[in-house]
């Protein structure tokens, strides 16, 4: 949360000296959330930068950087559900897989998933999903479908990606005294949020999550033990194997719903 990274994320050029470190031909070409690894070298401010187990796969490790680290912290940081919780995961990208994991890890008894593409739905059974309901096969609210009906006696825990799904009905649908709303994503400039007092008197609960509340420097270095230790299964989360100069497939996949994650090569 501080302000040299979170400045950092937006402002496209370098602190030192509010210029980009990049051209080609001339042109200038501007950093991207800080990062800039679209490319095979990058310069970084030391703000950006995590100095981890040095036997770790680079290849597999990454996904850490973002994603999986956000799902998986809004989930086990932020949500924190106990042991036998039932869980609403919407959108089952790379975020809501990375939930739907951490959900499993945190020892939930049911986890439900939401995405309007159903092509997802065989995947996330790896990640501990337990049943699936897709909007789009329905013409009733989602939170009226029979899979939601049966839970809210026991309730904990429900995890938002999609945030196009008004706020409003992810504050309703978190039941009251129990249950935990955390919004996960950037929405859109135009979404807005609106609720009558007497819901929070009534103890529901609504949270936020910017990178699954880790503290990039000193927590990511923690999470790549977790895969070093064995307790976190990476790989699974790896959906192909793109090089460099074949980058613009991953976004093809990833338009097309086919390809979540995918692992940029540099490259030989």
């Amino acid at each position: 949360m501080c302000d040299l990274l979170r400045i950092n994320t937006n402002r496209c050029v370098m602190l030192n000296d509010g210029k980009s470190s990049f051209s080609i031909n001339g042109q200038t070409i501007y950093h991207f959330v800080g990062t800039s690894t679209f490319s095979e070298y990058t310069v970084l401010h030391v703000g950006s930068v995590a100095k981890i187990n040095p036997a770790a796969p680079l290849d597999k490790v990454y996904v850490l950087s973002c994603g999986i680290s956000t799902g998986l912290g809004a989930t086990l940081n932020v949500a924190k559900p106990k042991n036998g919780s039932t869980v609403a995961v919407f959108g089952l990208g790379a975020v809501g897989l990375a939930a739907a994991e951490g959900a499993t890890i945190a020892g939930a008894s049911r986890i439900i998933g939401v995405d309007l593409n159903a092509k997802r739905f065989d995947e996330a059974t790896k990640f501990g999903v337990t049943e699936f309901v897709t909007p789009k096969d329905h013409d009733k609210p989602v939170h009226e479908v029979g899979a939601f009906l049966t839970f809210f006696d026991f309730f904990r825990c429900l995890l938002i990606w999609y945030v196009s799904l008004t706020s409003l009905f992810i504050w309703y649908v978190s039941l009251q005294g129990w249950g935990v709303a955390v919004l996960v994503g950037v929405s859109n400039k135009d979404d807005a949020f609106k609720t009558h007092p007497m819901n929070i008197l009534n103890e529901r609960t609504i949270k936020g999550t910017f990178f699954g509340n880790y503290k990039p420097r000193s927590d990511l270095p923690l999470v790549v033990e977790k895969y070093m230790n064995k307790e976190l299964e990476l790989e699974k989360f790896i959906t192909h194997d793109v090089s460099f100069s074949e980058i613009n497939k991953a976004f093809e996949y990833m338009l097309r719903g086919e390809g979540l994650r995918c692992i940029i090569r540099v490259d030989a």
